[in-house]
């Protein structure tokens, strides 16, 4: 709460904050430091490009790209194999990604339910939460079957071709799932994808009936996934948890059996982290 003196001074505004805190126009942005978080966000998705291919899909001069990269490395936010000519993420984004993690609770409770999880089907466990209308994979435990799916914390998935994504759309009012379909789209990746409003929102009723989500190879030929939700205080989807594995070993008769203790462990963390399931999304 801002202070005021006895002699009816205006309040004082709280240390740290200058004047116009609240204006986010462009006269507050640093041009500079926006272009490079541009080419450090970019280079992140598409990890080991050559400076010239940067500087030709961002649409930037090679000379400003390079300055960037260079001002990056140092901090240790970039890498550059100077054999193969290419531009990596280095390993103090991780570190600082890892600090990230570190603002909740969420991922550390759910580092025990995820091996459980992998310890009860042989599969490999991953927990996710939705962020800029994307699935965020924050954690995982790798099962030990040689064949594998491998969602490394930081990978990013849309959220309609996948078992989490669908969990969480299934889970989270109506409303805001309809925004979050309607400004991301339904991009088709196999034959098996739901590429219309129509089919997906048959899906998700099915999942919230069912409580849990499947990804049908709708993202990746072979692959399967089941996920359940996992609900904050308030009762929303605040993050998913899944299995995920090969077709091979999850086939159509061990998508019911599997979902049990997938389910259970989303419980498990819900109530992890004080989180509560109201009859909507139970």
């Amino acid at each position: 709460m801002e202070s005021q003196d006895n002699d009816g001074d205006p309040p004082r505004r709280p240390r740290g904050r200058p004047r116009g805190w609240e204006d986010k126009s462009d006269q507050n942005i640093i041009k500079s430091l926006d272009r490079a978080m541009e080419v450090f966000e970019f280079l992140s998705a598409a990890q080991g490009l050559t400076l010239g291919s940067i500087a030709e899909d961002m649409g930037q001069s090679p000379a400003t790209v390079y300055r960037i990269l260079v001002t990056l490395e140092r901090r240790g936010l970039v890498e550059f194999d100077a054999e193969a000519q290419l531009w990596h993420i280095g390993p103090r984004a991780f570190v600082i990604g890892a600090r990230y993690l570190r603002r909740t609770s969420l991922v550390e409770r759910a580092r025990p339910i995820l091996r459980q999880l992998m310890e009860d089907t042989g599969e490999t466990a991953n927990l996710g939460v939705e962020t800029d209308g994307a699935v965020l994979f924050v954690s995982q435990v790798e099962t030990h079957a040689s064949i594998r799916a491998f969602f490394p914390p930081g990978t990013l998935s849309p959220m309609h071709a996948s078992g989490i994504g669908k969990a969480l759309l299934a889970g989270m009012a109506e409303p805001r799932a309809a925004r979050i379909i309607a400004a991301q789209g339904l991009e088709a990746f196999t034959e098996h994808s739901l590429i219309t409003p129509e089919r997906l929102a048959r899906d998700l009723s099915l999942s919230r009936a069912r409580g849990y989500a499947v990804d049908n190879e709708e993202k990746t030929l072979g692959m399967r996934c089941i996920a359940a939700p996992v609900f904050d205080m308030h009762g929303e989807a605040a993050a998913g948890i899944s299995v995920s594995g090969p077709t091979s070993r999850i086939g159509p008769d061990q998508i019911e059996p599997l979902s049990r203790p997938v389910i259970a462990a989303a419980r498990a963390l819900t109530a992890a982290i004080g989180g509560v399931v109201t009859p909507r999304s139970g």
